[in-house]
């Protein structure tokens, strides 16, 4: 067996079946590890009498996405790693389409993601000029994979520094690929690994959290990886407006607007940051390719 498929899960008894059922299917043998961020909804006892049997590593709270995948990476022994949302159910094929795609020079494949229906919702993540992860939907290669279903070399995940853990959710699939390519590695998508994805069952997009960890994630990504002038620039930016919100005529209704979750944004990114500069410079090491390459290809087109 080659791949590992983990799957991380917090209160997923409501859906994680879907997933799992899927993983039975699937046409290419594999090892299932399901990490049970301490769920309190009988999701633990679910696992126990499912049929696939997956390996399960029961954390003793709740690590988030990112914390789950970094827990699962020091216990895999398989050549390869799937990350897989406990909300996505892949097709029977879709891990046998990732296998075969990963060829010389590839890091990391990701998958197609859809809504019910079958519209698609990622062929992986773009990088916007302003340092944001964005869907990609393009039939091109991507920046970067959209971790709720992709594949990758354990061993060069291992290689640039693994999960940004303390992510606890989103932005930890762009700042892996980011470092994946910093370090000479490609990221490429494959369509015919079709997943249907019940996006944000756990997480609420939209919520006060899912902008707290989305805009204090994308400062954290940008100071790791980004070129030191961009990522001074969009923490100034992010500065700017929260100071000049109070003064402003009309400010939009998200929750990313709201001074007090723009002040518990900044104060975390400050508290984090003389371990981010360490980071920065760590990954500054392992690259083989220039910060200000990857932003020119990739952020400015």
């Amino acid at each position: 067996m080659l791949t590992t498929v983990v799957v991380v899960t917090w209160r997923g008894a409501a859906h994680i079946t879907d997933c799992l059922d899927a993983l039975a299917a699937q046409d290419r043998p594999h090892v299932a590890l399901v990490v049970d961020n301490a769920s309190d909804d009988g999701t633990a006892e679910l696992l126990r009498r499912h049929p696939v049997r997956p390996k399960v590593l029961r954390l003793s709270r709740n690590t988030g996405f990112a914390g789950g995948i970094a827990a699962a990476l020091s216990v895999v022994d398989t050549p390869l790693l799937a990350w897989l949302n406990d909300d996505a159910v892949p097709a029977p094929g879709w891990l046998a389409a990732l296998e075969d795609a990963m060829a010389a020079g590839v890091a990391a494949v990701g998958s197609r993601l859809e809504y019910e229906g079958g519209v698609v919702q990622s062929l992986g993540v773009r990088l916007t000029p302003d340092g944001y992860g964005a869907d990609h939907t393009a039939q091109a290669e991507p920046f970067g994979f959209c971790g709720g279903a992709a594949l990758l070399r354990a061993d060069a995940l291992r290689a640039v520094g693994g999960v940004p853990a303390r992510f606890f959710c989103y932005y930890e699939d762009t700042d892996t690929a980011w470092r994946l390519r910093l370090a000479g590695w490609r990221v490429t998508v494959e369509p015919k690994a079709v997943v249907r994805h019940r996006h944000g069952a756990s997480t609420r997009p939209g919520s006060a959290r899912f902008h707290r960890w989305n805009e204090r994630n994308r400062l954290l990504m940008l100071l790791r990886c980004a070129p030191a002038g961009i990522a001074l620039r969009e923490l100034a930016r992010f500065c700017v407006i929260t100071a000049t919100l109070p003064v402003r005529g009309r400010v939009p209704p998200a929750p990313n607007y709201r001074i007090g979750l723009r002040c518990r944004v900044l104060g975390e990114v400050v508290t984090a940051l003389p371990a981010t500069l360490w980071q920065r410079f760590v990954i500054g090491r392992r690259r083989t390719i220039g910060r200000a390459e990857i932003w020119r290809e990739w952020a400015c087109q």
